[in-house]
C-alpha cells in the first residue's frame, strides 16, 4: 500500500480462490480487480515463458526478465504457478488445482480448453461449484466464434473506430485497449454475480464473455440512437452529439473541455465569458438550435476564451457549476492533487528485483472502511509452485520430479 494509506486492504472476496489462465489484458484485468478485493488469484502459466504480457511493454530490459510493464500493471497481488496442460502429469496436477478453486477464468480461443480436456463440462465433473468464465473476442457461438481477436480487431468490428475522430480522421482507434478493458470489467462483474448466486444455491456457472458484446453494451447512445430512433452515429471529433456548446475549445494557452449541457449552464457560460447576448441570439437560444448552429456558437466562444488560460477558465466555470476541465496528458493527470487525494496509485516494493518496485493503479472505486489494494508484488514465473502445489500434497521430491519431466 502507498505510504499515505491508513486503511486495510479490502477483503470483500477473501477466501475465494481464482485460477487465472489468461493472457495479455482482458482476463488479467478482470482477475486483477478480484485480487484487489482480496481474492487469492493464482496465475496458471506455461512453464516456458508464461503470460505473453511478460514480454510486452516499454522497457526491453523488463521484457527480457519476463516482467514486462504490461504484465506488471495487471498482475500485482497474484501468485504464479506453472503447469504444462498437455503433459499427462501436468493434467493430473491441474485437475487437483481445479478441485481447490472457486473460479476459473480463461481467454483462449473457443474450443482450446475442450481439446485439452478441460472444458466446462469436464471441469464441472471435477468441481460442481466452479464458476467458469470463458473470455473470447466474439463468444462461444456464432459465425465469428472461432476467429482470433485482439483489442484493435474488436474496436474496428464494434463500430467504435467508425465514430472516433472526425470526418477527416475516422475511422480512428481509441488510444488505449478499450475493448480488452471493457471485456475484463464485464467478466469481473459476471464472476462476482455468479458467486452471489452460488452462495444461495451452491451451483457453479459457465460465463460466456464476448468482448464484442461487452463493447456494444457499453456504447450507450451510439447504439441506442440507431436501435430506437434509426439514427446512425457519425464521427464528430471532440464534440458532444447531444448538446452544444459541449466539447473541446481553444483557450489562450491550450484546450479545455466544456460541457454546458443544461440551459442554465449555457446562459451562465455566456455571462462568464463576457458574451451575454449569445444566450438570446435566436441561433443559440435553445438546445436544438444550438446543435444546428454548433460551428457558429463554437467560433463565438473560442474568440472569448482566448482572453484567459485553460486553468483560469476551468477554475471559474467550475465555481459556477459549469463542468469544465483542461485536457491533460497521462503524466499530468497522474501528478494531479486529485489522484493523490484518492490514493489511486499504489507503490509496491520488490526488493529482490533490480528495478526495486512498481507503481500500479488500484480499482476505480473506494470503500469507507478499507481500500482495494494488491497484497503482494507481481509474481515471477512459477514463483509459488512449492507453496500452492505443496498445499495439494506434492512434497519436494514430487515437485522435483514434475519439474524434471517438464510438467511444471
Amino acid at each position: 500500500m502507498s505510504q499515505s494509506s491508513q486503511r486495510p486492504p479490502a477483503d470483500l472476496l477473501s477466501g475465494i480462490r481464482v485460477l487465472d489462465l489468461t493472457n495479455i489484458l482482458s482476463g488479467p484485468y478482470a482477475t486483477y480487480q478480484m485480487a484487489l478485493l482480496g481474492a487469492e488469484v493464482i496465475k496458471v502459466e506455461n512453464p516456458k515463458d508464461g503470460d505473453l504480457a511478460r514480454k510486452l511493454g516499454a522497457s526491453p530490459a523488463l521484457n527480457g526478465q519476463l516482467m514486462g510493464t504490461s504484465f506488471l500493471a495487471q498482475n500485482a497481488g497474484k501468485l504464479s504457478v506453472t503447469v504444462d496442460l498437455k503433459h499427462p502429469e501436468g493434467k493430473a496436477l491441474f485437475r487437483d488445482l481445479v478441485a481447490s478453486a472457486d473460479v476459473l477464468v480463461e481467454n483462449f480461443r473457443p474450443g482450446v480448453m475442450d481439446r485439452l480436456g478441460f472444458g466446462h463440462e469436464a471441469l464441472r465433473a471435477v468441481n460442481p461449484g466452479l464458476i467458469y468464465c470463458a473470455i473470447s473476442g466474439f463468444g462461444q457461438n456464432g459465425p465469428l466464434a472461432g476467429n482470433p481477436a485482439y483489442d484493435q480487431i474488436v474496436q474496428g468490428m464494434s463500430g467504435v473506430m467508425s465514430i472516433t475522430g472526425d470526418a477527416d480522421t475516422a475511422p480512428l482507434r481509441v488510444g488505449y485497449p478499450l475493448c480488452d478493458t471493457l471485456g475484463g470489467m464485464a467478466a469481473g462483474f459476471a464472476v462476482v454475480s455468479a458467486l452471489v448466486k452460488r452462495g444461495r444455491t451452491g451451483e457453479g456457472a459457465f460465463i460466456d464473455l464476448s468482448m464484442l458484446d461487452a463493447t456494444l453494451s457499453a456504447m450507450g447512445w451510439a447504439v441506442s440512437n440507431y436501435l430506437i430512433a434509426g439514427v446512425e452515429a457519425r464521427p464528430i471529433g471532440n464534440q458532444n452529439m447531444t448538446a452544444a456548446p459541449s466539447g473541446a475549445f481553444r483557450c489562450a494557452d491550450g484546450p479545455i473541455n466544456i460541457a454546458a449541457n443544461k440551459q442554465e449552464q449555457f446562459e451562465k457560460l455566456c455571462e462568464l465569458v463576457g458574451r451575454p447576448e449569445l444566450a438570446t441570439d435566436p441561433r443559440f437560444a435553445e438546445r436544438e438550435t444550438r446543435k444546428a448552429n454548433r460551428a457558429a456558437i463554437n467560433a463565438e466562444l473560442e474568440q472569448a476564451l482566448a482572453a484567459k488560460t485553460a486553468q483560469e477558465w476551468e477554475s471559474l466555470f467550475n465555481a459556477y457549476g459549469i463542468p469544465a476541465g483542461r485536457i491533460l496528458t497521462v503524466p499530468e493527470i497522474l501528478a494531479h492533487p486529485q489522484i493523490a487525494a484518492r490514493d489511486l496509485v499504489q507503490d509496491i516494493a520488490m526488493p529482490e528485483a533490480d528495478f526495486g518496485g512498481v507503481r500500479v493503479v488500484r480499482a476505480g472505486f473506494d470503500l469507507a472502511d478499507s481500500q482495494p489494494a494488491a497484497r503482494c508484488p507481481p509474481p515471477w514465473l512459477g514463483q509459488h509452485n512449492a507453496r500452492i502445489y505443496g498445499e495439494l500434497g506434492r512434497d519436494q521430491a514430487a515437485l522435483d520430479h514434475l519439474r524434471a519431466s517438464g510438467a511444471i
